[in-house]
C-alpha cells in the first residue's frame, strides 16, 4: 500500500500528474461543465484520465477536486453533491493507483472572494473545506493537496478545514 509519509521521507522527487481540466477536455469534457461532475456522470473517463498519468509514470495522482467545495460546486447546482462528488473521485483513483501509487486529494480555491472583498467570511470557508476533505478521506486518499489559492486567509481555511 502507498504510504504518503514514508514516501516524503525518501529522498528525490515525487512525480505527479498534471493538467487535469485539459486531459478532461480531449477526453470530451463539454465547455463549461464543471470536471468535478464526472466523477458521477463519466467514471469511466475519469478512471481512464488517472490511468494515463499513471501509464506515463506518476507516482501520485491528485483527485479530479480541484472545485470540489460546496461553494464552488454550487455555482454549477451540484453543492448538495459534494460528499457525493469527492468521494467518488477518490474512490476512482483508489481503483486504478492500486497499492504503489499515491493519491492525494484536490482542494482548490471555492472560487469566492473572502471578505472584506466578497462574501466568503473564515468560519465558512474552514466549512466548505472540511466537508470537501471528509468525503476525501472517505474515499481513501492518502494526503490532501491544497493548491492554487491567492488568498492566505482562504489557504489557512483549506488547512484547517482539512485538520
Amino acid at each position: 500500500m502507498a504510504d504518503l509519509r514514508q514516501r516524503l521521507a525518501e529522498p528525490g522527487i515525487i512525480i505527479m500528474d498534471g493538467a487535469t481540466g485539459t486531459q478532461l477536455m480531449k477526453l470530451g469534457l463539454p465547455s463549461g461543465v464543471a470536471p468535478e461532475l464526472w466523477n458521477l456522470q463519466n467514471p469511466a473517463a475519469i478512471k481512464q484520465h488517472y490511468q494515463a498519468y499513471i501509464d506515463a509514470g506518476s507516482e501520485a495522482v491528485l483527485t479530479n477536486t480541484f472545485g470540489g467545495t460546496r461553494a464552488r460546486l454550487s455555482l454549477k447546482h451540484a453543492g448538495d453533491q459534494t460528499h457525493q462528488i469527492n468521494l467518488a473521485a477518490a474512490q476512482l483513483a483508489q481503483e486504478v493507483a492500486g497499492d504503489s501509487v499515491l493519491v492525494l486529494g484536490s482542494m482548490g480555491p471555492t472560487g469566492l472572494l473572502m471578505e472584506p472583498m466578497g462574501p466568503l467570511n473564515y468560519d465558512e470557508a474552514v466549512t466548505h473545506f472540511a466537508e470537501q476533505a471528509a468525503g476525501l478521506v472517505a474515499g481513501g486518499v492518502h494526503g490532501l493537496h491544497i493548491e492554487t489559492m491567492s488568498d492566505l486567509q482562504e489557504a489557512k481555511a483549506a488547512i484547517v478545514g482539512a485538520q
